[in-house]
């Protein structure tokens, strides 16, 4: 018996990198895993997001380590398709009980989107895939968690959410992420009296297969020397802290912001 045995779980974005992680992680504790991507096999994109030639997607990781298992695809910013996944993951696996809404993203280079240079069209991109996707996944499951009187929710907010780099750029991306944890504050407010708590996670920079080759570009050196290691984060680091808010261990533990950066001062 794991610690989530008997709990559904739902992760956003999670057909690769952090998102697969935890999606894994909550397998290996027990729950049945629901999995929302906007391509199911967009880990095939990355040379290192490989999940093994024996798998065709991360459903079929999931179901490998003995718990029941279901993907939809959907746009997280199309709020007509969330809807319509979260459906088919409740009509197959039961309603959800956790939910690590991880699915977003930036657009254009990582030194772009300086605060006063933002591109419109990708402001509007990276608004409704973070804010507007996690709202939209809030909303599919807090009725079924009010009626049960239980639910734990992870929103994903990032260190840039948190704290301004140094030359103000990609700060339509942090601007979104900000919101992000605003939101999860009032969320928490909101649903504590139905005993849903509601946590956010930050990554600091994290070694994925996607974002390491956007690290190589820009310099990996001049993100991790802004880390206490020395050295960038791995998505199952990242993991372990959604086990901490998932399960028990975090059950009077709301409104928060816990951030895995490995010492980045802010």
């Amino acid at each position: 018996m794991g610690k989530l045995t008997g709990k559904v779980a739902v992760v956003t974005g999670a057909a690769r990198g952090i998102g697969r992680s935890y999606a894994l992680k909550l397998a290996k504790l027990g729950a049945a895993v629901g999995v929302i991507d906007i391509d199911l096999k967009s880990y095939q994109q990355f040379a290192g997001e490989s999940i093994g030639e024996q798998y065709e997607t991360v459903v079929d990781e999931l179901k490998a380590l003995g718990v029941k298992a279901f993907g939809m695809e959907a746009d997280i910013s199309n709020l007509e398709q969330v809807q319509k996944a979260f459906q088919g993951i409740t009509e197959n696996l039961g309603e959800v009980d956790i939910l690590v809404a991880n699915a977003g993203g930036g657009s254009g280079s990582i030194l772009g989107n300086k605060a006063s240079e933002m591109e419109p069209e990708q402001l509007q991109i990276v608004l409704e895939r973070n804010l507007f996707g996690t709202i939209h996944s809030v909303a599919a499951v807090a009725p079924g968690m009010k009626k049960k009187g239980f639910g734990k929710i992870v929103t994903v907010t990032s260190i840039t959410g948190l704290q301004a780099n140094t030359n103000g750029s990609y700060s339509h991306y942090a601007a979104t992420k900000a919101a992000i944890v605003n939101y999860t504050k009032y969320l928490a407010q909101d649903l504590g009296p139905y005993n849903i708590t509601v946590n956010a996670i930050a990554p600091g920079y994290i070694g994925t297969g996607r974002l390491i080759e956007q690290f190589e570009k820009a310099g990996v050196e001049n993100y991790t020397s802004q880390t206490a290691l020395k050295r960038l984060g791995t998505p199952e680091e990242c993991a372990n802290v959604i086990e901490f808010l998932t399960t028990d261990l975090s059950d009077y533990v709301t409104g928060t912001v816990i951030d895995v950066t490995g010492g980045v001062l802010r």
